[in-house]
């Protein structure tokens, strides 16, 4: 359709539409100089609009990457066949807010700091974004953070004080992500900072870091104990942490999240928890903070 038609389709007048144009708002091409407006992805686009996307059957999640979501959303990727879509995608914390900023992605997840912390950090950290006003906060789980590392390679059992010892070379996060925070934090309470390890590479995610390990490209990094296990690899708990959603209001109510999180909390989801090690997943679906 051309600007006129879409215009009468739409019911609204052709200086509205090249404003929504402008605005990158409604789905157009430009052919031959002139704005053209595919049909069927109008229709999808009034569509994704009713009742603020309750009706949509694509979900795309970003930030941090961790073993008993990825295979939740495996699993009920697997159970909706061609009706519906969802995508995780594996970035850090605060790269995953700045996609939800900027309206790129549905949801992030999150997690900055030990446990007992998140109830004040979470809604603060949220808060830096100019989004945040329509963001809500959900819990996903808690999950135990700590140290990944190869028990045939080093000693049987390395406790808080040897780690740090310079003669161990460790595999640390990139900025912005939740584990690398996690560590900054322990690091601080021992008087030290990044500066302080025997730095040997950099990964983007905890498996990434547990297969670092595995390859004996460094001997200790900071991650979860569900990677550990994963990885047959050795763990030294340094405590729990929050696992939260970061989501638009609207997002709450649409099907295909509100079934994520069912999934995450059934049977299924504990058995799975439970396979993996280092999860309680009793508080899942509970709404943290955003409810104005």
């Amino acid at each position: 359709m051309n600007v006129k038609q879409v215009s009468g389709y739409l019911h609204l007048n052709e200086k509205k539409i090249y404003d929504m144009v402008n605005r990158g708002i409604i789905p157009a091409t430009k052919i031959t100089g002139k704005w053209m407006f595919p049909k069927e992805l109008i229709d999808k686009w009034m569509l994704d609009s009713t009742h603020n996307g309750l009706l949509r059957d694509r979900l795309i999640i970003a930030g941090t990457d961790d073993p008993l979501l990825y295979r939740i959303i495996n699993d009920f990727s697997e159970s909706l066949g061609n009706k519906a879509v969802i995508t995780y995608a594996n970035t850090s914390t605060r790269a995953g807010l700045d996609l939800l900023n900027a309206n790129r992605v549905d949801a992030c997840c999150i997690h900055w700091g030990p446990a007992k912390e998140s109830v004040t950090r979470h809604p603060s950290l949220l808060q830096q974004y100019s989004a945040s006003h329509n963001w809500i906060l959900i819990r996903a789980f808690q999950r135990e953070q700590g140290l990944i590392f190869d028990a045939k390679e080093q000693k049987p059992s390395l406790d808080i004080g040897d780690v740090f010892d310079h003669k161990f070379s460790w595999d640390i996060h990139r900025m912005g992500s939740g584990s690398q925070r996690f560590l900054l934090e322990i690091l601080s309470k021992h008087g030290l900072n990044i500066d302080s390890l025997n730095v040997k590479s950099q990964s983007h995610s905890d498996r990434e870091a547990a297969a670092a390990v595995n390859l004996k490209q460094c001997d200790i990094a900071p991650g979860s104990r569900a990677t550990a296990n994963e990885f047959g690899l050795d763990f030294l708990s340094l405590g729990w942490e929050h696992f939260d959603f970061a989501i638009p209001r609207e997002i709450w109510f649409r099907h295909l999240f509100y079934n994520l999180i069912e999934k995450i909390g059934s049977d299924e989801g504990h058995q799975i928890a439970n396979e993996l090690g280092g999860y309680r997943i009793e508080q899942c679906g509970k709404l943290l903070w955003g409810d104005e």
